[in-house]
């Protein structure tokens, strides 16, 4: 079987078929500012991936352009939505279950504000993004393999957690409660629509925004909550 070798045209063209343009970004401090370099990283990724997965069963048996349209979609969403909400202007964020780095490592391609920090249990799984990560060369981005619940207190407290499936978010909400900022938000990926207003306050929590999407046939969405804060 021949190899994979995905280019930066390949995504670029995927990319404009997704409906979701890879653009430059000159308000990039570091990194990839421009599409070009976006599209040469997450080639990089996305041909890794497609050759871990033939023996490591990363994301199921799905072509280069299947797993981009269906998986990588989410972190080029994300990067806009991460963009519109309010964060400190060098964040910190855990991305707990992190995988194969996805949305992490696609969205880092994208968006590259503060300190980024991948959490996973498994150690395959960990290798495979320490070895994305080294030959992408993603600013200020690492690997922490180990639980969740073992995060060093140096990267404490985050700003930004996220979750796609990390486990369900009303148990996620008491779980990362000493992990955030008290001013800080929980991204969750999901496929279903946000919680009422009512559900999120009876759990000490409000929906700051969301954002609904399509990647391939299928909507997800974006939910921001951020814990509700007595009045001093």
């Amino acid at each position: 079987m021949a190899e994979i070798n995905i280019s930066a045209a390949d995504i670029l063209g995927a990319a404009a078929r997704s409906g979701r343009k890879l653009k430059d970004d000159p308000a990039q401090d570091e990194g990839f500012k421009a599409a070009a370099d976006q599209a040469r990283v997450l080639a990089y990724y996305l041909t890794l991936l497609v050759k871990w997965n033939k023996s490591m069963n990363l994301v199921g048996p799905q072509s280069w352009e299947q797993v981009f349209h269906s998986l990588i979609i989410d972190s080029l969403h994300l990067a806009d939505f991460l963009n519109s909400l309010d964060l400190p202007e060098d964040p910190v964020s855990l991305d707990l279950g992190a995988g194969s780095g996805l949305p992490g490592i696609p969205l880092r391609a994208l968006w590259q504000a503060g300190d980024y920090h991948l959490v996973e249990a498994r150690q395959k799984r960990s290798i495979f993004m320490r070895t994305a990560l080294r030959m992408m060369k993603l600013p200020r981005t690492d690997v922490f393999q180990g639980r969740a619940e073992k995060i060093p207190q140096k990267n404490l407290p985050a700003d930004l957690i996220l979750s796609k499936a990390f486990m369900p978010w009303k148990e996620l909400l008491v779980f990362v409660k000493t992990m955030l900022d008290p001013q800080g938000r929980i991204v969750i990926l999901s496929n279903d629509t946000p919680p009422s207003a009512e559900e999120l306050e009876d759990l000490g929590h409000v929906l700051e925004s969301s954002m609904k999407y399509k990647a391939g046939e299928k909507v997800h969405y974006f939910w921001s909550l951020r814990r509700i804060v007595a009045a001093e």
